[in-house]
């Protein structure tokens, strides 16, 4: 009976064991360090005037004295952010939108301190902007790097949500490099994170588990006004080169290259003879830009730069934007189905805007193979369009190009490679495409470029 009893025992002893549950990990030393560098940010805007909105018209007098003697509500508009101390005699680091417009800025210290700020320089592309108040030996954050950041990553956000000042929130790095469909979205690869981020974290820290800031807390994504589980942050290596050069001069400046470019799917990809999708698709190159000095064309793909791979189109214009100015990179294409290095200076990024417009023509009564009438372009066309060749697309019917996305109004320029220049070159290259085909074609929306891709059926 002992020795059974000891065999069991034994058994039991040698069974492997289930891995210990990792723990949570403990915050209060990471926050008690840091908290002493975050700031709550209090912003005042002058509301227009009462009269403002009549202005450069007649008020009746009865009018006038109204409005004199309503209780004005609007005066002034207060907002509140966050913000951290970045260097001890009093350089703080906080988002543009806190601070742009502002009257006047307050900062309240961690220990109830208050100071009037002034605005070093601000850049409105990366929401940054860095203030200054009359202080020293203030305590300061540790600054790290975003550069290593990875999916799953615990992450803390220290800052004054609604008004309560030196909130702590902590969650996880849901993805890094995410473009945002907005002005700054194609040049600030943000952090995403489910941390709680709400109205007042604006400018705030993001720190890892040394308590070291790896990103500034900038929007949220969201349909109630508060957080969703969405939220997105500045990479603090953007964010200090954009410190370093508002020090400096008051101003950023960012690299350009003078292409329009678009995602490259599945079926783009096949028309160009690629085996997976991806890569940046030149849609435009603009005139007299360091792209065109360097030779990239329309319809080049471009899949790496200084010898990073670019996967997503969206990975190029960070990249570029982080670039020094005047200096050379090095650029790898798909141009024809073969690889290609070029050089290219890089420029300096200029704001500027396009123009939404869109040409109408009468349509034909009958469609080519893919089910379109195309026309010729009259020189006062291509002049309002901005462009030098293509043709217009009059009528759209069913078949291929339909199904492509190619829509009246359109101009195409480029059908599978060949530069277009009348309706009849057009059709007599479409009835010579064989069956079961995908080519690139390259159309002008609205004077916007793009490529599509065109399947064939077999018949």
């Amino acid at each position: 009976m002992m020795i059974r009893v000891f065999s069991l025992v034994l058994m039991i002893s040698l069974l492997p064991m289930s891995p210990a549950r990792a723990e949570f990990p403990e915050f209060t030393k990471l926050v008690e360090k840091s908290s002493p560098a975050v700031v709550n940010i209090r912003t005042t805007r002058a509301a227009p005037s009462r009269f403002e909105r009549f202005e450069g018209r007649e008020v009746p007098e009865i009018f006038r004295r109204f409005f004199r003697e309503m209780p004005d509500r609007q005066t002034p508009r207060p907002g509140a952010a966050s913000g951290f101390i970045i260097e001890s005699d009093g350089y703080i680091l906080t988002n543009n939108h806190v601070v742009d417009g502002a009257d006047e800025i307050i900062v309240a210290l961690s220990d109830r301190r208050e100071r009037k700020a002034r605005i070093i320089g601000q850049d409105a592309l990366s929401d940054l902007a860095l203030l200054k108040i009359d202080e020293t030996n203030l305590p300061t954050m540790e600054i790290g790097s975003s550069e290593g950041l990875r999916a799953g990553q615990w992450v803390v956000a220290i800052g004054s949500p609604f008004g309560f000042e030196h909130s702590v929130t902590a969650g996880i790095i849901s993805a890094t490099g995410r473009s945002l469909p907005e002005n700054n979205g194609n040049y600030i690869p943000f952090i995403q994170t489910d941390v709680a981020i709400n109205p007042g974290n604006s400018g705030g820290p993001l720190l890892d588990l040394d308590g070291k800031v790896v990103g500034i807390n900038s929007q949220i994504f969201t349909r109630s006004g508060g957080f969703m589980g969405l939220s997105f942050a500045i990479p603090i290596d953007i964010a200090m080169d954009v410190v370093a050069q508002l020090k400096e001069k008051g101003s950023v400046s960012r690299g350009w290259v003078g292409v329009l470019i678009q995602r490259v799917d599945s079926d783009l990809a096949e028309s160009f003879g690629l085996d997976r999708a991806a890569g940046a698709l030149v849609t435009q190159v603009f005139a007299d830009s360091p792209a065109e000095d360097a030779g990239l064309r329309e319809g080049d793909i471009i899949i790496s730069f200084n010898g990073k791979l670019i996967d997503l189109s969206s990975d190029l214009p960070h990249l570029v934007g982080r670039t020094k100015v005047e200096s050379t990179a090095e650029l790898q294409i798909v141009r024809n189905g073969e690889r290609l290095d070029l050089k290219v200076t890089i420029g300096r990024l200029a704001d500027s805007g396009f123009q939404a417009n869109q040409s109408d023509s009468p349509a034909a009564s009958k469609g080519n193979r893919i089910g379109l009438d195309v026309v010729d372009l009259k020189d006062a066309d291509k002049r309002q369009l901005e462009i030098s060749e293509g043709v217009l697309v009059s009528q759209v019917f069913d078949g291929a190009a339909k199904d492509a996305g190619i829509l009246r109004g359109d101009v195409i320029t480029n059908f599978d490679a060949v530069s277009i220049t009348t309706a009849a070159q057009l059709d007599a290259m479409v009835d010579k495409l064989p069956d079961a085909i995908t080519v690139p074609v390259r159309i002008v929306r609205a004077k916007n470029p793009r490529y599509l891709a065109l399947k064939l059926p077999a018949e």
